[in-house]
């Protein structure tokens, strides 16, 4: 029990806040949507119950990726987030093909949009409860990529560092950015259809949001996609590696090196050139520590080194 409390407490947060979230504006947005008549407001609660849907399987992702490696899985959990987050890439496609269908039949078919002060109170909760999983979702990429952000600037650093985030941490922010946009855009499109002889804003700003949110499934699908196969850490997780190796007097060179990156852990691989005339007790004590060195990073989960003698070519930084 006390594992299993364990693990929920390590589940990506930003995710768990958007699930909360959006299970309240879907019941909102689609009572205004059933009682308006507005095809931007139907977008806004597919939109809205796909995010509580798909954050619920990324919640769910995040804590069973959490698992520690066992002698059947000895790489551990990581890409399990990257499966969770592949599903909830279904659940969006399809809402996003149900919204733009949507948007089609109200352009030929406009309709006219009542009960203005339910739709003015479900949007701006929305803008209030996604603006507010988007800040969280940035503070998370600051947090999982190390980096430094405050106020304004935050925006900026966590659009930057988007890519290094975990899987789960950046499907929330996409989304949540999305849904930010989408509340101000729907609010926009309800006013102009509600207040000009021009019928059609609706039904646009519906194909919009349902596009917008296919946009989200093809970005997260292949970032997903990435994680599954295997792929390379960032550059600035390899030159942080290298500079820990390079730090021990004794090494010379590094021969070789792969980090491969699974979710948002990094699997080290390595050989390195150490100067000659060592004896094996002290080149395995040295690889001891450059081990542990690394294994101090909460990102780095497993190391796996080689020691060869130096051979007189200077082989890193690699070239190209």
């Amino acid at each position: 029990m006390n594992k299993t409390l364990e693990l929920i407490k390590k589940g990506n947060a930003s995710s768990f806040y958007a699930v909360l979230g959006n299970i309240f504006l879907v019941i909102f947005k689609g009572i205004a949507a059933f009682l308006s008549g507005s095809g931007a407001m139907f977008a806004e609660a597919m939109h809205s119950g796909a995010d509580a849907v798909n954050q619920l399987f990324v919640f769910i992702g995040s804590i069973l990726s959490e698992r520690k490696p066992t002698s059947r899985f000895p790489s551990g959990f990581g890409r399990l987030i990257n499966v969770f987050c592949m599903g909830a890439v279904i659940v969006i496609t399809l809402m996003a093909y149900e919204t733009i269908l949507e948007g089609i039949q109200l352009i030929r078919h406009p309709v006219s949009i009542g009960n203005l002060w339910l739709i003015f109170f479900s949007l701006g909760a929305s803008m209030a409860i996604d603006g507010y999983v988007l800040l969280k979702a940035m503070r998370e990429i600051v947090k999982e990529t190390r980096a430094e952000g405050k106020g304004l600037n935050l925006i900026w650093i966590a659009l930057r560092n988007v890519n290094r985030a975990s899987p789960a941490t950046r499907l929330v922010f996409y989304e949540d950015l999305v849904a930010t946009s989408g509340a101000i855009l729907a609010l926009g499109a309800i006013l102009a259809t509600r207040f000009t002889p021009i019928k059609v804003f609706d039904g646009i700003a519906t194909i919009i949001i349902g596009i917008l949110m296919g946009g989200v499934a093809f970005r997260v699908g292949y970032d997903n996609m990435v994680g599954l196969i295997g792929v390379s850490a960032p550059k600035e997780v390899e030159d942080k590696v290298s500079q820990i190796i390079l730090s021990m007097p004794e090494v010379t060179d590094i021969n070789k090196m792969r980090i491969l990156q699974e979710g948002r852990f990094y699997h080290v691989e390595s050989y390195i050139e150490l100067r000659p005339g060592l004896t094996l007790a002290q080149a395995d004590s040295i690889k001891l520590k450059i081990r542990d060195q690394l294994l101090a990073s909460k990102d780095v989960t497993d190391v796996t080194l080689g020691i060869i003698e130096d051979n007189g070519v200077r082989d890193w930084p690699k070239i190209g």
